[in-house]
């Protein structure tokens, strides 16, 4: 039903035919995640990496109304240089922006959804959405969540974003059944830090056994994705007490300008990388090329399984 909205590039769809390991990227980090050409750049080193590592990069967005898995380097280049004019997709924005025949930019919801529909079950990125900071009372909470806990995709990450209210994205997230699963660790990162004082239930060490939970947990029926948490490298973790400043600093200013809903990340990032003096954004990028490269090395071992 679906097939005429979607495009998969012809690499990518021989690498699934063939039980080769593919690896699912966003594009909202293209167009919303950093200056440009900055931007464009990252982008095309992360599908670098993948390929260094031995699997095949599908980065996902929608150009011209289709749903496309494997950008080319043009397209790649259009969405960094449109940056943020290019529209933010989550969930809710996939049948508009398809309608109409609009470019977008993938969330980690709508990149899950699609890299779903091409049949990946990999997804790399920067941090996933959660509760945000006050939710009780603004009901803020990232589609993201809801993601997780319906589409069968594992997302490699470095946590959730530290802006975020870490302690109730966990409780969400345990409340709809996704496993939160640490590489090495049983505290949960927080994105720009390898700490957040919350504990995970399971510390995972080899990316076969990734490949073997997932291939289990899909295989029992059991719906919905799962976070695999991968701390930011060492020499790239960013000082506690600094980072926590910058950020409480950020969400105050956001408050007093009435930021919130999707604007409020975005806008976050940028106020945090000007009063970090731009180390926040070379943490990212780092934690983006770790995930990638661990994301890989699951595919291919979940392809082994296969």
């Amino acid at each position: 039903m679906f097939e005429k909205y979607l495009e998969i590039s012809e690499e990518v769809q021989n690498a699934l035919k063939n039980n080769q390991p593919v690896v699912a990227l966003e594009s909202t980090i293209i167009s919303h995640g950093m200056p440009y050409p900055q931007n464009a750049e990252t982008a095309l080193k992360v599908e670098s990496i993948v390929r260094e590592n031995g699997g095949i990069p599908a980065t996902i967005a929608i150009i011209g109304g289709k749903l496309k898995v494997g950008l080319s380097p043009q397209e790649i280049e259009l969405l960094g240089k449109e940056g943020e004019k290019v529209i933010k997709v989550s969930r809710r924005d996939i049948p508009y922006i398809v309608a109409n025949k609009l470019n977008g930019a993938t969330t980690v919801a709508s990149t899950m959804i699609i890299a779903n529909m091409a049949g990946i079950k990999i997804f790399a990125t920067g941090g996933i959405g959660g509760v945000h900071r006050g939710a009780e009372h603004t009901m803020d909470i990232s589609a993201d969540l809801q993601e997780l806990s319906n589409t069968n995709v594992a997302v490699i990450c470095a946590g959730a974003k530290s802006i975020l209210d870490l302690g109730l994205t966990l409780e969400y997230l345990e409340t709809n059944g996704v496993p939160v699963l640490g590489y090495k660790t049983k505290e949960l990162p927080a994105f720009y830090t390898r700490n957040s004082g919350f504990n995970l239930d399971y510390a995972i060490d080899t990316p076969k056994e990734f490949a073997e939970i997932l291939n289990t947990k899909w295989k029992l029926g059991l719906k919905g994705g799962v976070v695999i948490a991968n701390p930011i490298p060492e020499e790239y973790s960013m000082d506690n007490n600094v980072i926590s400043k910058v950020i409480n600093d950020a969400v105050e200013e956001a408050e007093k300008l009435g930021i919130k809903g999707k604007a409020s990340t975005p806008f976050l990032l940028d106020k945090i990388q000007k009063l970090t003096g731009g180390s926040s954004l070379e943490a990212n990028i780092k934690l983006v090329f770790n995930n990638t490269k661990l994301a890989t090395e699951i595919a291919k071992e979940l392809c082994n399984l296969k």
